[in-house]
């Protein structure tokens, strides 16, 4: 669901220019290839498509300091939540952007990324929108070409349908898919990190798919 728009975040979102892409000063191809100078630190970098509130990226990274993490909204309204929950925390090892996953080639050279998580996406329930799944198999190549190989996809969603047709899309693609849960929560794994979607729906009863995906 798409929030009310809040004009006055395009201007309180510069508050945190220091890790932060905002929509009028988006990451560009003048980072690309050089995200460790961004960082000014060579780590291991991992990268959240959709972002949303900052849940979980945030916790990821306080589990993680040794890895770079970089979290994608296209909503600058959402990102601003996530931007106050990292400085709160008092968070170093991220990077926000307010930017089109569909563009994501412009910012990334080849190699460049370690690990790719993708929580609760769009479903795109109308077959005619099957493309735009960022588990389909036209964005699976994308992140196989920016991927360092072997590197990986972790993807959660509460919608079984959309975890049907993703597990169809992998194989199609040939990749290898493990640690595969139809119902994540029944196993209580302590290492699960919520993201505040995951956190809503599983109160609901929603029971929640997760599966690791190798790109060989």
């Amino acid at each position: 669901m798409r929030l009310r728009r809040k004009p006055w975040v395009d201007q309180a979102i510069h508050d945190f220019d220091d890790f932060v892409f905002p929509k009028d000063n988006p990451a560009s191809e003048e980072q690309k290839g050089k995200w460790a100078q961004v960082f000014d630190r060579q780590a291991p970098l991992h990268v959240e498509l959709g972002t949303g509130k900052g849940d979980f990226i945030s916790q990821m990274a306080l589990r993680h300091p040794d890895i770079n993490f970089i979290g994608i909204e296209a909503q600058q309204d959402v990102l601003y939540m996530a931007a106050k929950k990292i400085r709160e925390l008092g968070i170093t090892n991220v990077k926000l952007l307010v930017f089109d996953i569909n563009n994501i080639e412009t910012i990334f050279s080849e190699g460049e990324v370690d690990q790719f998580y993708i929580n609760f996406c769009d479903p795109w329930p109308k077959a005619r929108h099957a493309k735009r799944r960022l588990t389909h198999v036209g964005f699976l190549k994308r992140y196989s070409k920016l991927l360092k190989h072997p590197g990986k996809l972790v993807f959660k969603t509460d919608n079984r349908p959309l975890f049907d047709f993703s597990l169809e899309q992998f194989e199609e693609a040939g990749l290898q898919v493990d640690d595969v849960s139809f119902d994540l929560h029944a196993e209580n794994r302590p290492d699960n990190i919520m993201t505040e979607y995951e956190r809503k729906f599983s109160g609901f009863g929603e029971k929640i798919n997760r599966c690791e995906v190798t790109f060989p």
